[in-house]
């Protein structure tokens, strides 16, 4: 019951993280990229005394490349772009490999560019101080990792499809254990096999059931096999510590267990006369 539940709560959270999986985190990328851009365009702006004028809609290019774009013409310092596009990707902790381009809106052509890889001596950073002149620019980001929420959800994921496996194989190996202890928790009686905890016998595909009595009385007997067990010793450890022995009782369980095994010959249950019954296996 335990081994079930733990599966069926295990698969729940693997379908669930699946599920979140699909286009929701790289939209949400999408999204957190678009106001990252708006606000370092809003920099840019107030840094040429524009509190008025647009921001033109973000536009995702392709893959993970993504258009900045202003109503107006403006004046760009490669200083204060650096450290509007930084701190806003930073502030919304987006990814922190870039490359950074600045082109004109005529020609296309890429008047300033500079990449961020995640540490300060590798950052490359051109041309500070070289202030680009009033004009119409576009401003290109091109991330150069993958969307770190697919990322997280995916190992995520990985971590719990292996817990999933360590928890099959876990229990499987478990259940084979405890198989293998209920198979082999049985006493050998020529071609039977006798299970003492379930009180039957079994004798290739056919099953025997035995009462309480019946059972005590095999165990004693089998497990002294080829051995006379005295009739003291059987009546007392079933009947004399358990309740009242009535005369012939022990006989009457010999007579029951004898026809139980009438099917074999060479299985007895031999009457040592004034002594007691020893369980025979030719």
């Amino acid at each position: 019951m335990m081994k079930k539940r733990i599966i069926s709560l295990l698969a729940i959270l693997f379908f669930t993280l699946l599920g979140c999986t699909d286009n929701t985190p790289q939209n949400h990328f999408s999204e957190t990229v678009k106001v990252a851009l708006r606000d370092a365009g809003n920099t840019l702006l107030l840094a040429n005394n524009d509190s008025t004028s647009l921001i033109l809609p973000i536009t995702k290019l392709d893959g993970n490349r993504y258009e900045l774009a202003f109503q107006k013409k403006l004046s760009i310092t490669p200083d204060s772009l650096v450290v509007a596009i930084t701190n806003s990707l930073n502030a919304a902790k987006l990814p922190k490999q870039y490359i950074v381009e600045v082109f004109n809106c005529k020609n296309e052509g890429v008047f300033y560019s500079f990449q961020i890889k995640g540490t300060t001596e590798s950052d490359i950073i051109p041309c500070k101080g070289r202030n680009l002149p009033i004009g119409c620019y576009t401003i290109q980001i091109l991330f150069l990792e993958n969307n770190p929420t697919l990322k997280t959800y995916i190992t995520l994921l990985v971590l719990l499809a292996s817990t999933l496996l360590f928890g099959f194989f876990y229990f499987k190996k478990r259940n084979s254990k405890t198989n293998r202890k209920e198979v082999t928790s049985y006493s050998k009686i020529g071609d039977y096999r006798f299970y003492k905890d379930q009180s039957k016998l079994i004798k290739e595909a056919v099953e025997i059931k035995l009462s309480a009595k019946e059972c005590e009385l095999m165990a004693m007997l089998s497990a002294n096999l080829n051995q006379v067990v005295k009739r003291e010793t059987l009546v007392k450890e079933i009947w004399e510590d358990h309740g009242v022995f009535v005369d012939r009782s022990l006989d009457t369980f010999i007579s029951k267990l004898r026809k139980k095994f009438k099917d074999d010959p060479s299985i007895s249950i031999v009457n040592v006369h004034g002594v007691g019954y020893k369980l025979e296996v030719l």
